[in-house]
């Protein structure tokens, strides 16, 4: 775990000083060992000041900051046959090399020919950068689990892990790079070309009984891969359905799983969430917290997701609090069911779409909304975790999982335009894993709200005079004074 940054200088200057300036804006996701590479050269340095006063200079570069979080993690960058490479995340199922040489044994003596490759038959939640004379090739997972962006200026063009590593290059217009592409970057910008990415599959006809066993096994075998090399998680749990599917996969996949649940004081789901979890025999660490910890902690977390979004402040806030009481557990491991409510169905909002558009356009919208997770949630919870030293991973985001979910009728997800629970496959699932029916039957309430966090963002918002969007956006400015707030 840890930070790319990766620079191009358009005018043909050293690039080097760029990336350092870069990765000092990113020891936050990486601080047990740094490097900085030309096409030809590659130095690694326990602190990002020994790498500044090397005598390197090349007009493409690219660094690193390493989060050792497994044994296998290695310091980066490292050198190929004519190039260099650097590369952020996971593969699934764990590779026995680390995974940057994993990829490296990829690119072999060509990289410009077999980067394509990596991304077409590699699955997992990564990002990577190499650096060969004049350019450099960066690229993203399908499902853009791990967040990278991109951006230009008249003098540099660049990729980071994090858009605050480009904003201090004084690039404002930053993009998140697009899942499943790569891209060529050189003196004259950005080229993109789509290898591997989200597709709308065809619809497979089956009875429930049959969908409900084959979606079971698909996500045990996804959570197998997500954890064949730990032996201790945690588990983001609300006592809902998909914390609890996900809960129970881990179990069976017989690590030590250990359940984290936050929430405001009196919130009536901490309530239920023991209850849950009693039901399901996994141990729950449940912390809460008071409207006073909501007002502290919200700059931080503005500064990490890098959005005045008032959804996304008041989602990243929980998941925050989660990260940090697993990172607590000694748990560098934490499983949540982001994905769920994409494919099966879970949005109130799906069934306004039924009534109005019918059985078509809902499943294109949750197509789409599948497709655009990268931006609405996956960057978001990758970041607030990534402070925590605590990797995200998400069983639901997987190949045969997302491809088999979205190839299924509507009708198996969502009954009707009055469906009041949705996600039926999914829930039949659950009770095929013995899961109790209060839980399996539970309604969907988003996070934000069972925690109490919109509602304690509100009140403080109000104690100021302030909508909370106006709220969010004044705390926004606080931790980036020289930043417009976007509209």
């Amino acid at each position: 775990m840890g930070a790319i940054a990766a620079a191009v200088n358009r005018k043909g200057e050293n690039a080097v000083p760029t990336v350092v300036a870069m990765l000092k804006e990113l020891t936050h996701r990486g601080f047990d060992a740094h490097g900085v590479a030309t096409p030809n050269s590659a130095i690694t340095a326990k602190s990002i000041e020994e790498i500044a006063i090397q005598n390197i200079s090349s007009s493409v570069a690219l660094g690193h900051n390493l989060s050792r979080i497994l044994p296998r993690d290695q310091t980066q960058p490292v050198q190929g046959d004519d190039f260099t490479l650097v590369f952020e995340g996971r593969l699934f199922p764990a590779p026995n090399l680390s995974e940057v040489n994993e990829i490296g044994e990829k690119l072999g003596s060509n990289p410009q020919r077999n980067v394509n490759h990596v991304i077409e038959k590699l699955e997992g939640a990564y990002a990577f950068a190499i650096a060969v004379p004049n350019k450099i090739i960066a690229g993203r997972d399908m499902f853009g689990t791990n967040p990278f962006y991109y951006g230009e200026n008249n003098r540099t063009c660049a990729v980071a892990s994090e858009r605050k590593a480009l904003w201090t290059l004084g690039i404002r217009n930053v993009k998140s790079f697009p899942p499943g592409h790569v891209a060529v970057v050189n003196a004259h910008g950005f080229s993109f070309k789509p290898i591997k990415t989200i597709a709308q599959p065809p619809q497979e006809e089956m009875d429930m009984k049959t969908a409900a066993q084959r979606l079971q096994n698909l996500l045990l075998e996804s959570t197998r891969k997500k954890v064949s090399d730990t032996k201790k998680v945690a588990v983001a749990f609300s006592g809902g359905l998909d914390s609890s599917v996900i809960a129970v996969l881990a179990k069976n996949c017989g690590i030590n799983v250990q359940l984290v649940s936050v929430g405001l004081e009196n919130q009536p789901e901490v309530e239920f969430a023991k209850t849950a979890a009693e039901a399901l025999g996994l141990p729950l660490h449940l912390q809460t917290y008071t409207m006073s910890d909501v007002e502290q902690v919200l700059p931080k977390v503005l500064w990490l997701i890098e959005e005045p979004n008032t959804v996304k402040a008041s989602i990243a806030i929980p998941f925050y609090w989660t990260a940090e009481n697993a990172s607590k557990l000694g748990c560098n491991v934490l499983l949540a069911g982001q994905g769920g409510d994409e494919l099966f169905g879970g949005y109130q909002r799906y069934l306004r779409d039924y009534a109005q558009f019918g059985v078509e356009a809902v499943q294109n919208i949750m197509y789409r909304d599948v497709a655009k997770s990268y931006e609405s949630n996956f960057q978001r919870d990758n970041q607030v975790c990534s402070f925590h030293k605590v990797e995200l991973r998400l069983p639901f985001v997987d190949r045969d999982v997302v491809h088999f979910s979205l190839g299924l009728p509507l009708s198996l997800k969502i009954e009707s335009a009055e469906d009041r629970l949705r996600k039926k496959v999914l829930r039949e699932a659950a009770q095929n894993l013995s899961i109790p029916l209060f839980i399996a039957n539970k309604t969907k309430k988003a996070v934000q709200y069972t925690t109490g966090v919109n509602k304690a963002l509100q009140r403080l918002a109000k104690r100021k005079g302030l909508t909370l969007r106006e709220y969010i956006e004044k705390n926004f400015k606080k931790v980036y004074p020289t930043l417009e707030v976007p509209r």
